[in-house]
């Protein structure tokens, strides 16, 4: 069946295996993206990035997000700024439109070369998130373990976010994709945990829907924020602090929220077709 390029991607760790179809789609079903993603067997990434022609006139490209696990994601933060920082890299543009399941997504080129990207509205309402049920999303009735009351958010994909004194103590490994498959939550959901350092320092680690825990998350570190300022802990900007690094994060006061980090190319190469058969 032939060779299809690749480019190898991470933001602060989170790392893609970025596949452009903008000439000439390639069918990819759930078993060949976990094939690829596979670290073993395949190329090995947190998640599959497709780029597509855009059916918005006002969007550059379409961005498709598959986990490791084959499923589909409406959002990624740290993909979005791997994207768009691509796209810079081809026309010098250094404001990127970037239309995705969750909807059209802005990023901007800042002059350090880090990437700022527009998330789009944080939503904190039950059936927004979505849960399966009414409940005060600032302080769910879910409990596991130490881990109690997330706060519930929707950063174009779901996220309960636990405060707790150290995050290190955990044992996310276990209570992760017990949460993540959770009754509460009909879509699964990314899981936080969160210690906040003081009013502009967060700590952070995730649990990320179908690809379990992650050196970094964008739409984590922003529903985090979020979630903080929900509940009286942090100002409506902070630095959150990942495994894999630190990104800056901003809850304007029109509902929008702004992450802010680096992007970056590891390598690029190809691969048989076959491995997208899951073969």
């Amino acid at each position: 069946m032939g060779k299809i390029p690749f480019l190898k991607m991470h933001g602060l760790g989170n790392d893609f295996v970025v596949l452009d179809f903008r000439c000439g789609a390639v069918p990819v079903q759930a078993k060949g993206a976990a094939a690829l993603a596979n670290r073993r067997s395949g190329i090995g990434c947190d998640q599959l990035i497709l780029l597509e022609p855009p059916s918005q006139p006002a969007a550059r490209l379409r961005m498709r997000i598959r986990n490791a696990d084959g499923s589909e994601a409406e959002a990624c933060g740290n993909a979005t700024r791997c994207v768009a920082d691509l796209i810079y890299r081809e026309t010098g543009d250094p404001r990127i439109r970037i239309e995705t399941v969750a909807g059209l997504l802005e990023a901007d080129i800042l002059p350090d070369r880090r990437v700022a990207v527009d998330m789009g509205p944080a939503r904190t309402e039950w059936r927004d998130i979505p849960l399966a049920r009414a409940a005060d999303t600032n302080g769910a009735d879910l409990a596991v373990g130490p881990l109690t009351a997330p706060v519930c958010t929707n950063i174009g994909n779901p996220h309960a976010t636990f405060f707790v004194d150290d995050v290190e103590t955990v044992d996310f490994a276990t209570l992760g994709p017990v949460l993540e498959h959770d009754p509460l939550f009909p879509q699964r959901a990314n899981i936080g945990l969160a210690a906040v350092r003081d009013r502009g320092h967060i700590r952070l680690r995730v649990w990320e829907r179908g690809a379990g825990i992650t050196p970094a998350c964008g739409s984590g570190a922003c529903a985090a924020l979020v979630a903080a300022h929900r509940r009286g802990l942090a100002d409506r900007r902070a630095a959150v602090e990942l495994d894999g690094g630190v990104l800056d994060i901003c809850w304007r006061e029109d509902g929008h929220v702004i992450m802010t980090g680096p992007a970056a190319v590891s390598f690029e190469g190809e691969f048989d077709a076959d491995l997208l058969a899951g073969t």
